[in-house]
């Protein structure tokens, strides 16, 4: 089994590949459900405590990665017209606990 030392050093080796942080378009056409459910998605697993058990490779990603994905995700919502629809179902959830 890999340690997690290995896991990012993999990691770290895959993002080193030439042409990696080249900037990229992507014609996607998705549905505005499934934008929501992707951005739920892209910050549970972001957003998963230390003290979890979380994927060695989640652990493995550069903070400036990280940011750059809860980025997208934001993107992405914007670009669906589902910030305030996201922010109240997130204080509705929070009411709920």
């Amino acid at each position: 089994m890999m340690t997690t030392n290995d896991v990012a050093k993999v990691f770290d080796t895959i993002l080193s590949i030439p042409g990696m942080n080249e900037t990229m378009k992507i014609d996607l056409k998705i549905s505005r459900k499934n934008v929501l459910l992707l951005n739920h998605v892209i910050e549970r697993g972001l957003n998963t405590p230390d003290d979890e058990k979380s994927s060695i490779l989640i652990s493995a990603i550069p903070e400036e990665n990280l940011k750059d994905l809860k980025q997208l995700a934001e993107e992405c919502l914007q670009k669906a017209g589902l910030t305030e629809l996201r922010e109240k179902m997130q204080n509705l959830s929070r009411s709920e606990k």
